[in-house]
């Protein structure tokens, strides 16, 4: 086991990822043992992947009665990363995005065309899912911050109009008598050539680059691992992912990781490159 730097201030460090199946099966061996952590110990903090966003661009915000302290490492999605890049790097492995991985936009209506009163429900305003909606459809602004999780129930229940549905959603979404409006993966495919980044493992810049290669060292291992075991991790993603069906949790898991789990490599750098100046875009204008 290599020595721990000294500029290590404290143990173990913090890491933050969703409940989501495919975070879960990414992260389970660093956090079991099952890979070498290189002497690094951490400690999962799992939440929504929009409160990761928030925790991250407004650390020390009181929420209730607990303050969210910043993290070490974290799950962001890209739009969010965009506003943060400050105070976190990007690593190069752990990522979610690819071909085919897109949100969508649901609803119980037959739309043909989609005008500018219809209320939305997004999962939040920092994910690279409101961020390509907003993209898609720029004149619709009447959207409202809703728990994933709860979003196909919203519109179901005629709360909005329209859903912008991510991660296990899209596999529920027909069984529950929702329609899809649009693949909003797929237009950002057609319209870029290039797979749609939709979250990314950072870690905070205080650390030194030898720590920070070392945490993505550690990750792509915990990655290669969990490829080479898929049951290894599986109690730990079913008690995280609690009523998801089993079936549903494979499908989460093949969708969203990937190749670029285990690396971006060349076109996934690219791919984040490219939607980083599309978020510049829209900030200059």
């Amino acid at each position: 086991m290599k020595r721990i730097p000294s500029t290590i201030s404290h143990l173990p460090l913090t890491l933050g990822f969703s409940p989501c199946p495919n975070d879960c099966f990414i992260f389970h061996a660093m956090l079991h043992g099952k890979v070498d952590t290189e002497g690094l110990k951490f400690k999962a903090i799992i939440e929504d992947v929009e409160a990761l966003n928030r925790r991250a661009a407004h650390p020390d915000l009181p929420e209730g009665k607990a303050t969210k302290k910043q993290l070490d490492i974290t799950k962001i999605s890209f739009f969010a990363f965009s506003q943060v890049q400050d105070k976190y790097s990007l690593l190069d492995s752990g990522s979610a995005l690819g071909f085919g991985v897109g949100p969508l936009v649901v609803s119980t209506l037959n739309l043909k065309l989609l005008t500018s009163n219809l209320r939305v429900a997004i999962p939040g305003k920092n994910t690279t899912a409101n961020l390509l909606f907003s993209l898609a459809y720029p004149k619709l602004k009447n959207k409202i911050e809703v728990l994933f999780s709860e979003i196909e129930d919203a519109v179901l229940k005629g709360k909005f109009d329209l859903g912008v549905i991510i991660h296990e959603s899209r596999f529920t979404y027909k069984q529950k008598g929702l329609k899809k409006v649009i693949d909003l993966g797929n237009w950002w495919e057609k319209k870029t050539k290039s797979p749609i980044p939709l979250g990314g493992i950072a870690i905070n810049k205080s650390f030194p680059k030898e720590i920070q290669k070392k945490v993505e060292r550690i990750i792509r291992r915990s990655v290669e691992f969990a490829f080479a075991n898929p049951n290894s991790s599986k109690a730990f993603i079913k008690k995280n992912a609690q009523e998801m069906d089993d079936e549903v949790i494979k499908q989460h898991i093949h969708l969203y990781v990937n190749k670029y789990s285990i690396s971006l490599g060349t076109k996934g750098r690219k791919a984040v490159s490219v939607l980083l100046r599309k978020i510049a875009q829209i900030k200059d204008k």
